[in-house]
């Protein structure tokens, strides 16, 4: 299968690259950034609606008038990536070609869902679109914040069953390294930091676990000015040998 001309990165950064280097010019524009992120996730080829796209990116603006809007912005993405980029149905609908634009958000959650682990692992590049914002978009930012989270929880549990699966195959160390690396996707899941400390301290890494839990516990104070809760305290106590839960 020929790979597609351009790849769209969205994961720990925003980059678009193709055969001629043209495709730059779209990354300055938020909204044709958006609308392309739209139609990436969850996966890329499915048509949405043109009305859809106009009350996401032009919720100020007359049916109309945003509607234009919508044309105007998929005529310039058709200008750079090429006309069959962004096939339509109808007057009505568009959608993103995955033969024309390989997503590595798309191939991630793909990946992660097939049980390509450390393939998974390999495209998760960090948040989705870290620090992207469309102005007066505010229905768009909610959809990205819910993609940036389901993102964020798919790669931990990705990384939680690589951990678990390393550890079955006595790869502890490695084991090890991805359950730390599970909490730290998830900062405020102390479910997750449970399941990780009692992992650490089965493979006998208890200096791992102390500082993982300082980590979390300084990290939890510093965003939500809260401790973990006590049964949290009462496991990390159990495998320091302390008689303070809280110590």
């Amino acid at each position: 299968m020929t790979n597609p001309p351009y790849t769209l990165t969205l994961l720990g950064g925003l980059d678009l690259k193709g055969p001629t280097g043209a495709e730059n010019s779209l990354l300055v524009q938020s909204k044709i950034v958006g609308m392309l992120a739209y139609l990436s996730l969850p996966s890329i080829g499915r048509f949405v609606r043109r009305d859809l796209l106009a009350a996401l990116f032009w919720p100020d603006l007359d049916q109309e008038r945003a509607r234009r809007a919508v044309r105007q912005s998929i005529h310039a993405a058709r200008a750079t990536l090429g006309a069959d980029a962004l096939p339509s149905r109808g007057d009505e609908e568009v959608a993103l070609s995955a033969a024309h634009v390989r997503c590595d958000a798309t191939a991630f959650s793909e990946a992660a869902d097939s049980g390509m682990l450390m393939e998974a692992l390999r495209l998760y590049g960090g948040e989705l679109l870290p620090g992207f914002h469309v102005p007066d978009c505010a229905e768009f930012d909610r959809w990205l914040d819910d993609e940036r989270a389901a993102a964020r929880e798919r790669a931990a549990a990705a990384t939680w069953a690589l951990a678990q699966r390393l550890e079955s195959d006595n790869q502890l160390s490695n084991a090890a390294a991805m359950a730390r690396r599970s909490v730290r996707l998830t900062w405020t899941d102390e479910r997750a930091l449970r399941r990780a400390l009692s992992m650490l301290d089965r493979l006998g890494d208890r200096a791992g676990a102390a500082r993982l839990y300082d980590e979390f516990s300084t990290r939890l104070m510093k965003e939500l000015e809260v401790h973990p809760s006590d049964e949290t305290a009462r496991l990390m106590a159990g495998i320091r040998g302390d008689s303070d839960p809280r110590a």
